[in-house]
């Protein structure tokens, strides 16, 4: 039976992509060697290196602007003391808005650092909604925002035009929806939502901010030594980073970011248009912040869940109960999701309404 999988990640990932890097693990370009025990300083690797960095350069259309990618572990969790240890000023401060779990994780780092200036939170409606209309301190050293949020299926529609380096954690949408990347100044995401598998962390970095906070940090935290060394300044996690490379070759065939959207919003259409027609279920996040990557929703009566539950199983569904925070169920919708799924999933949910 064919799967469906809704996982929040890790996630689905394009079957090509799982099929090359397979092949990749038992003979890696015809080397007879496994990419799994070739030197990461071998030709073959900085060749999959530098095709990789340059092709999410290419995709965000940052060519020429002055932006360095790279690629790190640690996970995006890493980056939430990473960018305050390499962007907060000694003395100085940042402002961050609070609109989920990772957004608060990424503000109790910053506190470690200098004064953090929470602008606004949708904490007290169990972030169901991204707070508007906030003001971000003009001398702060950056603003922090997270762009989607996987466990509460809310999504930024609109960034603010700042005077100070705008910072980002893109983890669960990045490559999902056509944006005019060059306001951002520094992007982040962890590859195991739309990337690849877990295990790397790409890191978008415009050059010009970095070596202006007066603090001495320590190498393996320093963006510019990961920058000088291109990636290489220790090993890097080999596999999740051809995986991605694969991932980013399989968009770019594609037709890009703008293709993928289209296909991104007609999905998130389909299941949204469901949602709110099916007298059985509502959504979790409020209307207007509804994220297209990740769908929460609930059953307006608990007593059909196990039916529900049976109905889903039976029909290859995989992944989509919600997070405890949450509850109820979460469509993860990442970029290899095929709309085929999703129609399935809306098939499921009128059988159910039928059998009620």
């Amino acid at each position: 039976m064919k799967k469906h999988n809704y996982s929040a990640g890790p996630c689905i990932l394009p079957q090509e992509v799982f099929e090359k890097s397979a092949q990749a693990i038992l003979n890696f370009n015809d080397s007879g060697l496994s990419l799994l025990e070739i030197s990461h300083r071998s030709k073959d690797f900085v060749a999959v290196m530098e095709e990789a960095r340059s092709l999410v350069i290419e995709l965000l259309g940052l060519e020429g602007k002055g932006y360095s990618a790279i690629f790190l572990g640690g996970g995006a969790s890493l980056e939430f003391l990473m960018v305050p240890y390499n962007l907060m000023k000694e003395g100085g401060k940042a402002a961050y808005l609070d609109t989920g779990t990772w957004a608060n994780g990424a503000i109790k780092e910053a506190k470690y650092f200098g004064e953090t200036v929470v602008v606004a939170s949708s904490k007290e409606e169990n972030y169901n909604y991204i707070p508007k209309g906030y003001t971000v301190p003009a001398d702060a050293d950056y603003f922090h925002c997270t762009s989607n949020n996987t466990i509460f299926g809310t999504q930024i529609k609109e960034f603010p035009t700042l005077d100070i380096p705008l910072v980002c954690d893109m983890s669960s949408d990045i490559f999902s929806r056509q944006m005019d990347f060059s306001k951002f100044d520094l992007i982040y995401a962890g590859a195991q939502k739309n990337m690849g598998p877990a295990g790397a962390t790409l890191v978008v970095i415009k050059d010009e901010i970095l070596g202006k906070t007066g603090r001495n940090i320590p190498s393996m935290l320093d963006y510019t030594k990961h920058i000088k060394a291109e990636s290489m300044y220790n090993t890097p996690p080999v596999f999740p980073i051809y995986a991605s490379l694969l991932t980013l070759k399989w968009l770019k065939k594609l037709g890009g970011i703008a293709a993928i959207e289209k296909i991104n919003d007609a999905k998130a259409t389909l299941l949204y248009t469901e949602i709110d027609r099916n007298p059985l279920f509502k959504g979790a996040a409020a209307v207007e912040d509804r994220s297209n990557m990740n769908a929460t929703f609930l059953l307006n009566d608990l007593q059909h869940t196990d039916t529900f539950n049976a109905m889903l199983k039976e029909a290859g569904i995989s992944g989509l109960p919600g997070h405890r925070s949450v509850g109820g169920f979460r469509a993860s919708m990442y970029n290899a999701l095929p709309l085929e799924s999703v129609q399935v999933l809306v098939d499921v949910m009128q059988a159910l309404e039928k059998a009620i």
